[in-house]
């Protein structure tokens, strides 16, 4: 038994010792990494020290970037200068699927389209069909045409997006105040964010699109409106007040649109976030090349979203394109609500026409979206340093 105890003691002493040899081993090892930079000479330790500051600092500053809290503001001006160059590239797209979702215009464009042949073929027709009436357009009433209701569209974007990016990041930040979220962001935060920024837009900028709308249907053989301020003075009088607030519904419906767009963007973009941590955590220095590509993405995965977001809910830009035609000769409006609406156009022209217009709808809206989203990130980033 005393030999036994003997063993036991000279083991664990042992052990001891093993243990504080490792102990001194590691903080031995310690003491070297903490010292490195100041074992060369002065001018070598200094470069070094700094190497290594930079790129501590340089990390920790990628962690922050996506964690900046951009003021409201800011959202505002950008979002309504991402707007603006977004809406001036691509209105000639616009004039045409506005004039494709109208029934005013459906015996100058009659489309072969929707037929049997494949959806491929389908949709080569449709390109073909858009730069048709693309040409007739500026063949038969100028070029000055093709930008139509451009105006009211600048006077309706720019307060839209201004109003939409500003909402939008607003309504993120306080939500995320909430006890429920934790000041952490969610599909369901940007869903909430989203309709809300829906809301508000629609609300405020209705009589815009609506005048908007109007111009671009007013045909050059017989034209009803002089400009934009001929057209609301005409309306209020033969109309009534409430007559810029035709097709608001289908506006709500259409915040739907948005909502989805602001949710897919927020997941790509968040992805594109995580792969350049990643590539930080695997010891790759970034660089401008790195940041540019970032930001071609992210632009990329707006105009995506836009495109999903859009084949899902198009049937509403035709029902309230619809509803914000001018009456009839005899006065009365054909279309006098949204599920009139919907219920008369399926029923004399067939659940294909509520994709009338999808082709130069999609040609517009999702190089207006890279266009706008890219360009109220830089706005954004610039804006941020005041």
């Amino acid at each position: 038994m005393s030999s036994n105890n003997n063993n036991n003691n000279s083991n664990s002493n042992s052990n001891s010792n093993y243990n504080k040899l490792d102990d001194k081993i590691l903080k031995i090892e310690q003491d070297i990494e903490t010292a490195v930079p100041f074992l060369a000479s002065d001018e070598k330790s200094s470069n070094l020290k700094e190497a290594y500051d930079t790129i501590s600092n340089t990390t920790a500053k990628q962690q922050q970037q996506h964690q900046i809290v951009v003021k409201p503001w800011v959202h505002f001006v950008a979002g309504g200068l991402g707007g603006m160059c977004g809406a001036i590239f691509t209105c000639p797209f616009d004039v045409v699927k506005t004039r494709l979702q109208s029934s005013v215009y459906k015996e100058l464009y009659v489309s072969s389209t929707i037929n049997s042949k494949s959806s491929v073929t389908n949709v080569l027709t449709h390109f073909k069909e858009t730069c048709n009436i693309l040409q007739s357009v500026y063949k038969n009433e100028g070029p000055r045409a093709l930008f139509k209701g451009l105006g009211p569209s600048l006077v309706g974007v720019i307060p839209a997006r201004s109003i939409n990016f500003f909402t939008y990041g607003y309504s993120k930040d306080l939500l995320k105040q909430l006890d429920y979220f934790r000041g952490q962001e969610s599909s369901f935060l940007h869903l909430l964010a989203g309709i809300n920024a829906g809301i508000v837009t629609s609300t405020v900028t209705n009589p815009i699109w609506l005048i908007k709308t109007r111009l671009q249907l007013d045909k050059a053989t017989k034209k009803e409106y002089k400009n934009s301020l001929d057209c609301i003075v005409k309306i209020v009088r033969k109309e009534g007040i409430f007559a810029l607030y035709k097709g608001l519904s289908a506006s709500y419906l259409g915040s739907v649109e948005s909502t989805l767009q602001w949710i897919l963007y927020e997941q790509m973009k968040s992805a594109i976030h995580l792969r350049s941590e990643r590539h930080v955590k695997e010891g790759k220095i970034r660089t401008k090349f790195d940041d540019a590509a970032d930001w071609f993405a992210r632009s990329g995965a707006a105009g995506f979203a836009k495109l999903i977001a859009s084949l899902i809910t198009y049937p509403h830009e035709v029902v309230r394109t619809r509803l914000r035609q001018a009456p009839t000769e005899n006065g009365k409006a054909k279309y006098t609500g949204l599920i009139q609406c919907f219920r008369l156009i399926i029923k004399e022209e067939g659940l294909a026409s509520m994709y009338g217009g999808l082709t130069p709808h999609l040609m517009r809206t999702v190089p207006n979206s890279m266009i706008m989203f890219g360009t109220w990130e830089i706005f954004t980033k610039l804006f941020s340093k005041f």
